[in-house]
């Protein structure tokens, strides 16, 4: 057995010690859906201070939580903080919660994150469905020897994002009267900000938005087969030659405004997965 499966079955282990839920849907509550864990009716919460091999999140406004119950009438885990490669984590440990995931159930991935729209159609506030990305992290998740009961060596990335569920996305959105872009999330590692020439090289590239996470979690989940809906809460707007400097307490004030239509947007996609 190789190290990662086994980290894997002892993290799974320790979980079912604490609960029988057989999740089929997992959420990690990036900004902008933290408020989507009231809507949960809460049957069991395991700190990720508690949980073998789980890293422990240093950003403030990610609680450090792994969360099941129900939701929408769907069985969920949800992970209430992520992690990122600029706190110093390997793209296996920021990982390997979604491969717990696939073994407690989850098929299906949700997964939301603050980003900076460089669409100039984009302001400041929206959100924006994820139809496809770009990885300029500087590494890869799947780098290393490939446990074949995992995933194949060489997964296919021409859908990494679910046009069904995508689809679906679109006509709540419509039926809820809710304005949302659709679009292409870059990852970068941060933790700085952009420099104006970035944000016009990356631009250039054709991304629309960009952040500093959700990239490795969507690789693995689609080497495990899971289908996965991405949203990325537009909290700046990053126009190099109108680039004002970044106010943190303004980007997290507009994720927090952005909860009510996010948290609306999941609910619905989740009753009709």
């Amino acid at each position: 057995m190789s190290e990662l499966k086994q980290k894997i079955e002892e993290t799974v282990s320790f979980i079912r010690k604490h609960t029988d839920v057989k999740p089929q849907i997992g959420i990690v509550l990036g900004t902008g859906l933290g408020d989507l864990v009231r809507e949960i009716d809460i049957s069991a919460e395991l700190s990720y201070q508690d949980i073998p091999n789980f890293p422990v999140s240093t950003v403030e406004t990610h609680a450090g939580k792994l969360i099941f119950g129900n939701l929408s009438g769907k069985d969920v885990v949800a992970m209430q903080g992520r992690f990122h490669y600029y706190e110093g984590y390997s793209m296996q440990q920021i990982t390997l919660p979604i491969r717990v995931m696939r073994f407690l159930g989850v098929k299906t991935l949700l997964i939301s994150n603050a980003a900076g729209g460089m669409n100039p159609l984009y302001k400041k506030g929206d959100l924006m469905i994820m139809d496809d990305h770009i990885n300029l992290l500087g590494d890869n998740p799947l780098i290393g020897p490939n446990n074949d009961e995992l995933g194949p060596r060489f997964p296919d990335m021409s859908e990494p994002y679910s046009r069904q569920l995508i689809r679906i996305a679109e006509e709540i959105a419509l039926e809820e009267k809710m304005k949302v872009q659709r679009g292409v999330y870059v990852a970068v590692s941060g933790p700085n900000l952009e420099t104006r020439a970035e944000y016009r090289f990356l631009r250039a590239i054709g991304a629309d938005v960009v952040g500093m996470s959700t990239i490795p979690e969507v690789i693995v989940a689609r080497h495990m087969d899971l289908k996965v809906f991405g949203v990325s809460v537009i909290t700046d707007e990053c126009f190099p030659d109108a680039l004002q400097p970044a106010d943190i307490d303004d980007i997290i004030r507009t994720a927090n405004n952005a909860q009510p239509s996010l948290t609306l947007l999941m609910k619905r996609l989740i009753e009709r997965i």
